[in-house]
């Protein structure tokens, strides 16, 4: 009787070993998977945000003067550019 639970106990710890590498396995794969899949819409998000930007440069030439002097001070002919200078204290 005392020989058969050993049996039992050592079957049941051989069958848990068995699948808890699996088991674990899994659950990292299924971190793994959620954390792709939240990059995925980040940067499907990021994709769309840079589509419309795309339609804005190709179609609206008012745009792209405006983001031009945002970004590299563009003046046109005959303008004048005032630079602001705070007072030193």
């Amino acid at each position: 009787m005392e020989k058969k639970v050993v049996i039992f106990f050592v079957a049941l710890f051989i069958i848990i070993l068995v699948f808890i590498s699996p088991f674990s396995k899994f659950r990292e794969l299924n971190m793994k998977n959620r954390a792709l899949t939240e990059k995925i819409d980040y940067l499907k998000k990021a994709n769309a945000t840079l589509e419309k930007e795309i339609k804005k440069l190709d179609g609206d030439i008012k745009y792209v003067e405006k983001r031009a002097r945002e970004k590299i001070g563009v003046v046109k002919e005959g303008e004048v550019v005032y630079k602001v200078v705070p007072d030193e204290e």
